[in-house]
């Protein structure tokens, strides 16, 4: 674990270098609590003796050398990192002549502990408080012991920052590890909910398929005996209808099982449900079809879809454009018929990505591609420039929204490949590339 806090101000320089700061800033405040500023009659704190001297200097050379060694080693080894500042607030004390180390020398390990409670593991920040706080005792304790006068209460002062710095960088981490909670949370849910949505279009597609199934089976039951040919054709369309919604069921569902390993029961839940609900709303549908074909007493046409999937592509530009955002669809290749799983998730990957142009990107105009080149797959790509001139909407950075989770997890319940990103020279791109099962492209 790295041991950079997310704090904001510990964004502009690494938590070593503000080290170097606080460090900094404890000798110039030392400096000037020992000379006559403007607005005094005289120093706050008489100097001792030993700063005046070469030997008080070079204490101080050394403490400062220790603490940028100190700062150094904060990101990789901070239990060594801190050893080495609070040796250096021991030295730079010593020539000061005060009865208990100082606040200003104490700045620089405040830092340090509230850059470790932020980033580190409970046990080594409680570690790093204890010595913290326990070399201020220890300071204290050996005067006392050795008759010299101690400065209790400046301690436990010092002793207070400390403990407040810490509780800052403790409370930060808490703060942190919930907001990662809460996003892996969320991002768990989206997952869920497009699993949901995955399996409700895949009963819709079942339930439209046995529709066909019953409609065709109506019509060839009739037409049997006076028109052989026609009986052929409707159950060569029932034979299609069943082996692609079979196929695409098996697909789904054992995707589902493989991408849900810590829930095993999952996908067995998901089929019984849709099993249920499926049977009930075929019944109905199959009923209504049957009297439908009763009604014309003709062969039924051939097997006929209302526009869905890919085919809606061109009512999803006009209400996209509606709402202010003009789509260009390209088709590069022969389209072909695909199997209707993958026929829909193509189109859903297109709906989230376009609106999440309309939401996020602050552009005016984006280009879907379809690919049919690729015998074994299809692909498709999103893309927008970027905001127009004078646009307020700025796109989330990172590409992490939960829009794409769920596109992602579709991609991968379909063993396909997806990518998402900035573009080159502005703008957001999405690349779906969904394969297609063995024999699909052959129809």
């Amino acid at each position: 674990m790295s041991a950079t806090p997310s704090a904001p101000f510990f964004k502009r320089l690494t938590p070593g270098r503000w080290v170097a700061v606080a460090w900094g800033a404890g000798i110039v405040f030392t400096a000037l609590l020992r000379i006559s500023v403007p607005g005094q009659e005289g120093p706050d704190v008489m100097p001792g003796f030993v700063i005046l001297r070469w030997d008080g200097l070079l204490m101080l050379g050394v403490a400062t050398l220790l603490t940028l060694r100190g700062g150094a080693l904060l990101a990789g080894r901070p239990t060594a990192a801190l050893n080495h500042l609070l040796v250096a607030s021991v030295i730079a004390s010593t020539p000061l002549g005060v009865t208990a180390i100082p606040f200003a020398q104490y700045l620089a390990i405040d830092v340090a502990l509230y850059a470790i409670a932020a980033a580190r593991p409970r046990r080594e920040a409680w570690r790093a408080l204890l010595l913290a706080l326990g070399l201020i005792f220890v300071y204290l304790a050996v005067r006392l012991l050795s008759g010299w006068s101690a400065g209790t209460t400046s301690g436990l002062a010092v002793a207070l920052t400390a403990l407040v710095a810490w509780l800052l960088g403790r409370s930060e981490r808490q703060a942190r590890e919930y907001a990662e909670q809460n996003r892996a949370q969320v991002a768990e849910q989206a997952v869920t909910a497009e699993r949901l949505r995955i399996a409700r279009e895949m009963h819709d597609t079942v339930a439209h398929s046995i529709g066909i199934v019953a409609l065709q089976a109506g019509a060839a039951r009739r037409v049997i005996d006076t028109q052989p040919e026609g009986a052929r054709q409707a159950l060569a369309e029932i034979e299609t209808a069943s082996r692609e919604t079979l196929a695409g069921l098996r697909r789904m569902l054992g995707a589902l099982r493989t991408a849900d390993q810590t829930d095993a029961s999952f996908a067995d839940r998901t089929e019984e449900a849709f099993r249920t609900e499926a049977a009930a709303r075929t019944e109905t549908e199959e009923v209504s079809r049957t009297e439908e074909v009763a009604r014309e007493q003709t062969p039924a046409p051939a097997r006929t879809e209302a526009a869905s999937g890919l085919a809606a592509l061109g009512r999803l530009a006009e209400a996209t454009g509606a709402a202010g955002v003009r789509v260009a669809v390209r088709r590069v290749g022969a389209p072909r018929t695909l199997p209707p799983d993958i026929d829909l998730s193509a189109f859903r990957l297109v709906q989230e990505s376009v609106t999440n142009v309309v939401r996020h990107s602050g552009a005016d105009t984006c280009t879907v591609t379809v690919d049919h080149r690729d015998p074994e797959a299809v692909a498709v790509t999103v893309e927008d420039r970027g905001p127009t001139p004078g646009s307020e909407r700025e796109r989330p950075g990172g590409g992490s929204g939960y829009g794409l989770a769920g596109m992602r997890e579709r991609v991968a319940l379909l063993h396909g490949e997806f990518t998402a990103g900035p573009r080159p020279g502005g703008g957001f791109r999405v690349t779906a590339r969904l394969p297609l099962p063995t024999g699909a492209n052959a129809r």
